[in-house]
């Protein structure tokens, strides 16, 4: 299931917010304009044009909207005049943060995690990656059922199939708890799974080197490199969802276990670092 998937038909403003730090503290970490960068290749990553680039400097975010009021009725302008319908925001909004930017600037708004979730939805290929993916997904439509009429996906026995005595929305957000609890089940089998052939390798002396680095760094290229496995290569961020395992004997003649990896990135959602669990691991 994709939630609401930016495509190449889609033209996008992005919104970023740099905080003002007091005199005496000092910024540690990426700045929010390299951020907004690398959201502009999570974007084309997931298929759509950037047309725009907004940051704003605040001393706090506004609860209601992230950027203030009249911030956003700059922004409505912009998106009228760059004829852009999407707003892509580098800050995860609350459900009724999403709603309110929605109402004033008249277009779709995403956030950067709802970005994420499609770019992992487009690339995740076995079994588990796309159970992984769908557990993510659920998790962070949940909260954002009420008052919103969102178009899902039917998955399993399908979401949204109204019952008697039962509200469209009800059933919904009963159909997605009941999927989640289904899924977690199934995750936490491939947890056993995996804690069982890794006691089995840990068993047998070979060593085991996993490639780990930025998402799009390079890890696929140089794993085919030493493996001949050919794995997809590509320059969109996270390529590769699913590791990959290959026996490597080096010069010394000694035999090692080379895994490729999903690629880190800077604020991955909470949800994805706990549907992942088992892959992380």
């Amino acid at each position: 299931m994709t939630i609401s998937p930016v495509s190449y038909l889609e033209r996008a403003i992005l919104v970023g917010v740099k905080q003002k730090l007091p005199p005496q503290r000092v910024a540690t970490g990426p700045g929010a304009e390299e951020s907004l960068d690398e959201l502009a290749e999570l974007v084309a990553s997931a298929g759509a044009a950037v047309c725009d680039k907004i940051l704003q400097s605040r001393e706090r975010i506004d609860a209601a909207t992230v950027v203030g009021r009249g911030k956003l009725e700059e922004i409505h302008a912009r998106v009228a005049s760059l004829g852009a319908n999407l707003l892509i925001f580098d800050y995860d909004l609350t459900p009724s943060q999403q709603r309110n930017i929605e109402s004033t600037a008249d277009c779709r708004v995403v956030d950067r995690t709802q970005v994420i979730l499609d770019i992992f939805a487009r690339h995740a290929r076995t079994r588990e990656g796309q159970l992984q993916v769908e557990l993510a997904q659920l998790n962070y439509l949940l909260p954002r059922l009420s008052g919103r009429g969102i178009e899902m996906s039917r998955l399993g026995g399908g979401i949204g199939t109204r019952g008697p005595g039962e509200t469209k929305l009800e059933m919904d957000r009963r159909r997605i708890r009941t999927r989640i609890s289904t899924l977690e089940k199934t995750l936490e089998g491939v947890r056993d799974q995996r804690m069982r052939r890794r006691s089995r390798r840990a068993g047998i002396p070979v060593a085991t080197v996993a490639l780990v680095g930025y998402t799009n760094a390079g890890k696929s290229t140089l794993f085919n490199r030493l493996t001949h496995a050919g794995v997809l290569v590509s320059s969109q961020m996270f390529a590769t969802l699913d590791p990959t395992l290959r026996v490597l004997e080096l010069p010394s003649h000694r035999r090692v276990v080379v895994s490729d990896t999903v690629g880190f990135i800077r604020n991955l959602p909470h949800t994805l670092i706990k549907a992942f669990r088992a892959t992380l691991e």
